[in-house]
């Protein structure tokens, strides 16, 4: 669907938005730098949910992930942005001709609306039994497990960063236990600190972990996304001699 997905180097007429009433200063600016923002104005042009879509397009294409074949779960998945660009990437609809369709699953607590090419399940990935489930949907473990999850901001940075870095937490537990050998997680952070914990946890159970800043990242946001490749799967426990 792109192939330059900087968004950089787009002269747009720069719009301005006059504060309504009732409307506060602080929404005025936040609708003026949507309507101002390259990346919104390319997903609308190129009919992704969101320009959080660029992200991950950036992300695969530096690091090559979503190749045509594998399977993908997208936790959180919501508006489905990164369902849009992953059934583009794995060939989920089989149109690319010799090369192997993929599978792309995306789960989330509220009801999304539907992909082509993709799966999308209402569930909640922190209940009993939903590997399970998971892996079954996909027909087997999982190559890439996505999250581009946020809790609710509370407005307090320390707590969204202990919030967020909780939930990215738990996603990366459930890609222990849907993960194929060798799979990737890909997950939100934000920076602040208390994700050192996390970031030991990764390069334990993978080859390489990367922290990146994709372009499509708004420069004055601390988020940040880890890439980790290379699942070590671990050994199945051995019973011990009678």
């Amino acid at each position: 669907m792109t192939e330059n997905t900087s968004g950089r180097g787009q002269r747009e007429l720069r719009v301005r938005v006059k504060t309504a009433k009732g409307r506060k200063l602080s929404s005025t600016r936040w609708l003026e730098r949507q309507l101002n923002d390259p990346y919104v104005i390319r997903a609308r042009k190129e009919g992704y949910r969101g320009r959080a879509a660029f992200k991950i397009l950036e992300l695969d294409d530096k690091y090559g992930f979503l190749i045509p074949g594998a399977r993908v779960v997208d936790l959180g998945c919501a508006p489905g942005g990164w369902c849009q660009v992953a059934v583009e990437r794995v060939n989920a609809l089989g149109q690319r001709g010799g090369k192997p369709k993929g599978t792309v699953l995306g789960v989330d607590l509220q009801e999304v609306e539907p992909i082509a090419g993709a799966q999308i399940h209402q569930l909640d990935f922190l209940a009993d039994g939903a590997e399970a489930l998971v892996k079954g949907w996909l027909g087997g473990p999982a190559d890439v497990v996505l999250s581009d999850m946020a809790a609710a901001a509370s407005g307090h940075k320390g707590t969204d960063h202990l919030r967020i870095i909780a939930l990215c937490e738990a996603a990366a537990a459930f890609a222990f236990d849907v993960l194929e050998e060798g799979g990737t997680f890909v997950a939100k952070v934000l920076a602040g600190g208390a994700e050192n914990q996390l970031q030991a946890t990764l390069k334990r159970n993978f080859r390489k972990v990367a922290n990146v800043k994709p372009p499509a990242s708004r420069a004055d946001s601390s988020e940040k996304f880890v890439v980790a490749q290379g699942f070590r799967k671990p050994a199945p426990d051995t019973a011990a001699p009678a």
